[in-house]
């Protein structure tokens, strides 16, 4: 034994990041252990009950991650993890919900004790019925979702073989052609399509740039029914809009728009979360387009970004087939397990570095570059308190000459610069002479400024957190971050996503992040890198001035 892991007791895994396996090591075991702290020498890792209900639901069993752990562990793995983990991955499955001709939905388990012990929890009130035998209890139908998310707190997960109603009839056939020329789907994306179709739902987990449109297209032409689409915003839905029409044989009029400037409701229905979630004294406005047609299937795009009222409608909506899409399940609020019991739980997941070394997405490399404040920001620094110390050292003065420097290394890249504060944007884009983009900006032009980006009449752009999702800037290679919304991890992995499209002569993407130095706006960063350490991406750290 002579890994790079060394797994403890308690279910956490110290990762050694200079062994020469670490990268195949945090790659192993990626599906099921989540990095919690990433210092330079030693990653940290936790197993939690969650991370290993995902592995089981997408295809890894206990002995797989067993045998992970034994093969990459420098010292014998605590006989307790081992137990551990066999017991908490078998717990999945032993209670299903099923759907009984004679009885309705009904809650089953392997382990009529456990039943027992269930009927008496006070969180059970109110959602069981009538005990048909030992092993059987009846549910009321309206329960099954919050049922599913109170058994996971409970610490025992459903699997859900209810069934689902199949919607109203909608046919939808991928085209076999596009302006490009002929396309197919390629080998991962047919087997996340496959992958959902056994399950009917759950969350598919594919890198931005990777094609979780195309998954959301091929899903509704293997389900055909009338589908209903919620997506972050106005322009992820006209994205989506235009892919179904490149992609599928569904014509302009068979695809309405529900926003905030437009209500339409169509067999394909795109909405936007912020839309559904409107409320006016007390009331949500636009509920009925829940009920507005008999929708037989149900996507979330960017699923991780869902808002908390969307959790409680979907709630009721577990009688239709529901696809999540992301780039990754980490949430920052921590609403991770309701993804899980209520829109479903990880049917697939497809390793960045996989997809990287199969040429479907660019390679990439991250750099963090630090700058230190100078003494009146420091003074100023350390009087400050909460979200204004954040922002003092976020948007010092000493990273718009380090952006300036780093934009002028890739003189013919198409280079994005991402920021959170609008102030510093502004800043930036003046010093660059490059034009800003933010929520402030009209959606045309918006629109005209991606189109020239796209077209390469604009080299340099400077985004707010609008351009964070569901953007498709393909020949974008190069991004800049300076400031972001503290230490999202999920928003590090959309931001490297913008550049990670494939280019025409396969070079390869760029990632810096510009952080002051000895400040929270540092351990934010650190914060921040863990998911896409855990997808096997190194980062490289260096002060400013650095040599090249």
């Amino acid at each position: 034994m002579n890994g790079p892991l060394i797994v403890q007791s308690d279910r956490t895994i110290l990762l050694e990041s200079a062994h020469p396996d670490a990268s195949e090591a945090a790659i192993a075991i990626a599906p099921f252990a989540q990095l919690t702290r990433t210092p330079e020498h030693v990653h940290t890792y936790a197993i939690t009950p969650l991370g290993l209900w995902n592995a089981r639901a997408s295809g890894h069993d206990a002995e797989s991650v067993v045998d992970t752990l034994l093969e990459f562990s420098k010292y014998p793995v605590p006989h307790e993890v081992l137990l551990d983990v066999v017991d908490i991955m078998d717990r999945f499955g032993v209670l299903t919900l099923s759907s009984s001709p004679v009885h309705g939905l009904v809650l089953a388990s392997a382990n009529p004790e456990l039943l027992d012990d269930l009927a008496e929890q006070p969180e059970m009130s109110g959602m069981l019925g009538a005990r048909i035998d030992r092993s059987t209890i009846t549910v009321h139908p309206s329960e099954r979702g919050e049922l599913k998310h109170r058994l996971l707190k409970l610490g025992h997960p459903v699997a859900d073989h209810a069934g689902y109603v199949d919607g109203e009839a909608h046919q939808i056939v991928l085209s076999d052609d596009t302006h490009a020329g002929k396309w197919h789907l390629r080998d991962y994306q047919q087997r996340a399509v496959d992958a959902f179709m056994s399950g009917e739902s759950g969350v598919v987990v594919l890198p931005c740039g990777a094609g979780k449109t195309v998954v959301g297209a091929a899903t509704m032409a293997s389900v055909g029914t009338t589908t209903l689409i919620l997506v972050t915003n106005s322009v992820s839905a006209q994205q989506w809009k235009s892919e179904l029409l490149r992609r599928t044989s569904l014509s302009p009029e068979e695809i309405g728009e529900y926003s905030g400037a437009v209500k339409e409701i169509r067999p394909v229905t795109i909405a936007t979360y912020q839309v559904l979630t409107t409320r006016r004294k007390g009331s949500y406005l636009h509920l009925e387009l829940l009920d507005a047609r008999d929708w037989g299937l149900v996507i979330y795009d960017e699923v991780h970004l869902l808002p908390a009222p969307v959790f409680r409608l979907t709630a009721s909506l577990q009688a239709r087939r529901r696809l999540g899409l992301t780039a990754t399940l980490v949430r920052e609020d921590g609403r991770e397990d309701e993804v899980f019991s209520l829109i479903g739980p990880k049917q697939f997941e497809a390793p960045w570095k996989e997809i990287e070394r199969a040429g479907y997405i660019a390679q990439a490399t991250c750099h963090e570059v630090r700058v230190r404040l100078d003494s009146g920001s420091r003074i100023a620094y350390a009087r400050a308190a909460g979200e204004d110390r954040y922002r003092l050292a976020a948007c010092t003065d000493a990273k718009v000459p380090v952006v300036e420097e780093l934009v002028a290394d890739h003189p013919n890249a198409q280079v994005l610069v991402i920021g959170q504060y609008l102030d510093q944007l502004e800043e930036l884009g003046a010093a660059l002479g490059a034009p800003v983009l933010t929520g402030q900006t009209p959606l045309s032009e918006r629109t005209r400024l991606f189109d020239a980006f796209r077209a390469g009449e604009v080299r340099v752009l400077v985004v707010s957190k609008v351009a964070n999702f569901s953007v498709d800037l393909p020949e974008a290679s190069v991004a800049i971050q300076v400031s972001g919304s503290f230490g999202s991890r999920q928003e590090e992995a959309q931001r490297l996503g913008r550049i990670l499209r494939p280019k025409a002569h396969a070079e390869p993407a760029t990632f810096y992040t510009v952080v002051a130095a000895d400040t929270v706006d540092e351990q934010f960063a650190a914060h921040r890198r863990r998911f896409l350490t855990e997808q096997g991406y190194a980062y490289t750290i260096r002060n400013h001035p650095f040599e090249d």
